[in-house]
């Protein structure tokens, strides 16, 4: 007697488009692997009743609820071959591909392609879906690129062609932004509350009380206020990539305002900058920058009972208006680590800070010298005399305030009250190395935890 040997059929269609209707492109997908099923019979196949279904979700993630309870079910051992109608079906990620593969061979099962005949227990087998899902990936590729470049030509035109539409505008069918009342009075009167404020968790309950909400009826979030007050949309420019456009929408501001708002954000970003504040939070947190010159925000991932802490770029949150680099995400313990100890380094290394001690005297020089070396940094100094820090696959590039730094432990040798400025002088430095000839282990571990996806 044949062994049976259960089947489960897995279908995907990356839109929602057409799932509406009676039979669909999952059903047609179902029906064309049942067929194949019974065909095989007589070596036993049966198919299994549960239905494993993805309508509305991309071959290029694995985070697919019918997908991730297939290989669930395959981990306990209750399915023994998947039936799929094409393999891009599967996924149309090569390393997604890898760690599919690695799930079906620990638990003794495999997979077919119906329209395409492979056999994933040969090299040959696998070589062919290899090159079969490179196709299939560079696909994809070429389609998001296609995308992208589209969203950029109608930004050059002023329009807004996806995405939620700013806070005030609403979009008519052929994407111009028009003015939403009563949110354009709205706005005018948040740049102009902040003027008078000075402080946007005031000008938070400032709203409302004044009962100035969103669309929803909620009062507006801290970010959100921060975002409007920064967004040029409201002058009527388009920005995209870093690049700004004329929109073919109204402006609710003018220039002016807008500058006097943006300097205000500048002036308290300088003191919060400089406040007790900076002892909490991510270190680097508005510092890092990744290698197309994106900034990389603090994220969070829990597993195992501990919480890791990343800078993700922005190009990986908002794919649309970033343009993506090779580091999309970094460990924050290990980029903070190495940005301190090359701070410390550089209060160390005598030879080039004696460069810009020459307007004092020797026995001054010994003084500030000295200190510098003994000096135990902390996260409100380091926040202070960094100014960026861009990374790239084989350089971490530190802007550092050298300007601040001399004036402050002069200040401190002194005992002179110390004012700081912002026109002081910068000092740019690279730190290159080879990735495979890193000798120190924060290095390794940095180079390790550079995504490249």
């Amino acid at each position: 007697m044949k062994k049976k040997i259960r089947c489960a059929i897995y279908t995907r269609k990356s839109t929602e488009e057409g799932l509406e209707q009676d039979f669909n492109s999952l059903d047609a997908q179902r029906e064309a692997c049942e067929a194949y099923i019974k065909s095989q019979i007589h070596e036993g196949w049966i198919l299994l009743d549960r239905q494993y279904d993805d309508g509305g979700y991309s071959g290029g993630t694995m985070e697919r609820p019918a997908f991730k309870q297939l290989l669930k079910d395959i981990e306990d051992d209750e399915v023994d071959i998947v039936v799929v109608y094409k393999v891009d079906r599967l996924t149309r990620s090569l390393m997604d591909f890898a760690k599919i593969i690695d799930v079906f061979d620990k638990h003794n099962a495999s997979f077919v392609s119906i329209t395409q005949h492979f056999n994933t227990t040969t090299s040959m087998g696998r070589l062919t879906l290899n090159i079969l899902l490179s196709f299939a990936q560079f696909e994809r590729e070429v389609t998001g690129e296609r995308i992208r470049d589209k969203f950029e030509a109608s930004r050059q035109k002023g329009l807004w062609l996806s995405g939620t539409c700013p806070y005030k505008y609403k979009k008519d069918e052929h994407h111009m932004l028009h003015p939403q009342q009563p949110y354009a009075d709205n706005v005018r009167i948040i740049f102009e509350s902040y003027l008078e404020i000075k402080n946007v968790l005031k000008l938070k309950q400032y709203l409302i009380d004044k009962k100035i909400l969103t669309r929803n009826g909620k009062p507006l979030a801290k970010g959100s206020l921060y975002h409007i007050l920064s967004n040029k949309v409201y002058l009527g420019k388009i920005v995209h990539k870093n690049k700004e456009y004329e929109g073919l929408h109204d402006a609710i501001i003018s220039q002016e305002l807008f500058n006097d708002v943006q300097n205000l954000l500048k002036a308290n970003a300088v003191e919060r900058k400089h406040s007790t504040n900076a002892k909490t939070g991510s270190l680097l947190a508005g510092l890092l920058y990744d290698d197309k010159g994106n900034k990389m925000s603090p994220s969070y991932s829990s597993g195992k009972g501990k919480q890791y802490r990343y800078y993700i770029s922005q190009a990986i949150k908002n794919p649309i208006d970033y343009e993506r680099g090779d580091i999309t995400k970094i460990s924050a313990g290990e980029i903070e680590t190495f940005v301190q100890d090359d701070l410390t380094k550089l209060l160390h290394n005598t030879y080039k800070i004696q460069g810009y001690l020459e307007k004092y005297s020797v026995e001054q020089q010994k003084l500030i010298l000295d200190l510098m070396n003994t000096y135990q940094l902390d996260k409100v100094f380091l926040r202070t005399v960094i100014r960026r820090v861009d990374l790239s696959l084989n350089r971490i590039s530190i802007n550092y305030d050298i300007g601040y730094i001399i004036g402050y432990f002069a200040t401190m040798a002194f005992n002179a009250e110390f004012k700081y400025t912002e026109e002081v002088s910068l000092i740019k430095k690279d730190i290159g190395f080879y990735l495979t000839k890193l000798k120190n282990t924060s290095l390794k571990m940095l180079v390790m935890i550079l995504y490249i996806t």
